[in-house]
């Protein structure tokens, strides 16, 4: 068995009927690539043999009421690959609406809890009879949903790698063993060891705190500091959230966003930074609701090459300014990189493994009555601690192929939150940049007038390269 980090089970305790925490993604796919042709049973089928080398789709989480220390994965023995896959048809016609409606539905589901925390969603009929945007050849959807406590942003990714090939016919790799099982007894035992030895690791994790904190002041003192938390003005997605899931998605072309990044002498991060605060500001705007401060986006750091701590989420964050009190695209592409630039500087300084050894302390219940907390406060008008999660996760490049079928667009999705209702993900892939969109709808009805306004937010920006 394996035992899960303080920071993987951290999303095991949040998680709420109002708050799952899972992260999703949808896949565009053209199945006529698909050797023999496609069909739900050959899927199904090339799945459960792919699965037999991926022991992370075989496990499911283990407690009791014994256990001092965070839950373990064991393997599930009763695991059968047709309680996770499912298949279902997209009305007519068949279009991107459609597909998200169905697909924000899937997302408001919560995951079983005694199976291995993931399901995929097999969606037939996509670009039906009167879709003018449908592609050639047969298409598929495919939406995913794994736990947060199992997988982050980079894990996420890498799990999606290990589905796909670069050939649309490549042979499986050989099964793999998963982490074992074990008793509750043993589950007790080991949890309790591990409960006892906290103290010792405490000692460690205090001063590596300490110094943050004064190196913290520090950078205040001459301004060069990310955003704090606490201080992002409050907007329309800054409420609790209810257990209902919207999503709306965009796709742009990498190159674009190569020309803009070159002319600048930025990132390509800066520059989905700018975009998000293109297409936030004008959606505001439009509601006569834009604040005078910039909006704050949390943007999750992967720390996986830095951290020597076990657990699946390797992650640190970091607060960025999206400077959408600047009218001026160009102005306000130069102003978020220079505040990148210190924001990364400042986040480098914190200790990589800082959240993840604190959250190792944390009891279960310690989460629970935070998240109570927090949520009451959003009903008192209290501040957010920031405005939005944006996130860039890097995709491979290349055709990719899902188990035969050509990956034509890879959506992220990930969770939303009470007090940041929204949630934008990006990911390149094969020559792309595809964008998801989450929140809930009783926050944001329609998303699609801020999914539309990424390639309007974009063209902004190449017209500023001219």
């Amino acid at each position: 068995m394996q035992r899960l980090s303080g920071l993987d089970a951290s999303f095991l305790y949040l998680e709420t009927a109002a708050q799952p925490l899972h992260v999703c993604s949808i896949l565009e796919l053209d199945a006529s690539t698909m050797p023999g042709g496609y069909a739900f049973d050959r899927f199904r089928d090339l799945l459960a043999e792919r699965i037999r080398a991926m022991p992370e789709f075989r496990e499911r989480i283990a407690d009791n009421r014994f256990n001092l220390d965070h839950p373990v994965w064991v393997d599930d023995k009763d695991f059968d690959v047709d309680r996770h896959l499912h298949r279902i048809g997209l009305p007519s016609p068949g279009g991107r609406r459609e597909l998200a409606d169905i697909c924000g539905h899937i997302a408001s589901l919560p995951l079983d809890r005694t199976r291995p925390l993931w399901e995929m969603w097999v969606i037939e009929n996509v670009g039906g009879p009167g879709d003018g945007t449908a592609q050639e050849g047969v298409r598929i959807a495919v939406m995913t949903k794994v736990h947060h406590a199992a997988v982050d942003g980079v894990t996420g990714a890498n799990l999606m790698s290990k589905l796909c090939t670069t050939e649309p016919d490549a042979p499986a790799p050989e099964p793999v063993d998963g982490p074992g099982g074990g008793s509750d007894l043993e589950i007790a035992v080991s949890g309790a060891v591990r409960f006892a030895a906290r103290p010792l690791k405490l000692v460690n994790v205090v001063p590596n705190t300490l110094t943050t904190v004064i190196d913290t002041v520090k950078r205040a003192r001459t301004g060069m500091t990310m955003a704090p938390p606490f201080v992002a003005p409050r907007t329309a997605f800054n409420a609790n959230v209810t257990g209902h899931r919207n999503v709306a998605f965009a796709q742009l072309d990498l190159e674009d966003i190569k020309t803009v990044k070159n002319h600048f002498g930025v990132k390509v991060n800066d520059v989905v930074m700018a975009l998000v605060s293109g297409v936030l500001r004008t959606f505001l705007l439009n509601r006569g609701e834009l604040p005078n401060n910039s909006l704050v986006a949390m943007v999750p750091v992967s720390v996986h090459e830095k951290s020597d701590r076990p657990g699946r989420n390797q992650v640190s964050g970091m607060f960025a300014r999206l400077e959408t009190n600047i009218e001026d695209p160009a102005e306000r592409l130069k102003a978020i990189a220079e505040a990148n630039s210190v924001a990364k500087q400042h986040s480098s300084a914190i200790a990589a493994t800082l959240l993840q050894d604190w959250t190792q302390f944390a009891a279960p219940a310690v989460f629970g009555t935070a998240m109570r907390v927090y949520a009451s406060s959003r009903l008192s008008g209290a501040r957010p601690v920031h405005n939005l999660v944006v996130s860039n996760v890097p995709g491979p490049q290349g055709r990719l192929y899902m188990l035969g079928c050509e990956v034509k667009a890879m959506y992220p999705l990930g969770p939303i939150f009470h007090g940041s209702g929204l949630n934008m993900t990006v990911m390149s892939l094969s020559g792309n940049l595809d964008v998801g969109i989450v929140s809930c709808p009783e926050l944001l009805p329609d998303l699609w007038d801020m999914a539309d306004d990424f390639d309007v937010a974009l063209a902004e920006l190449l017209a500023a390269t001219r």
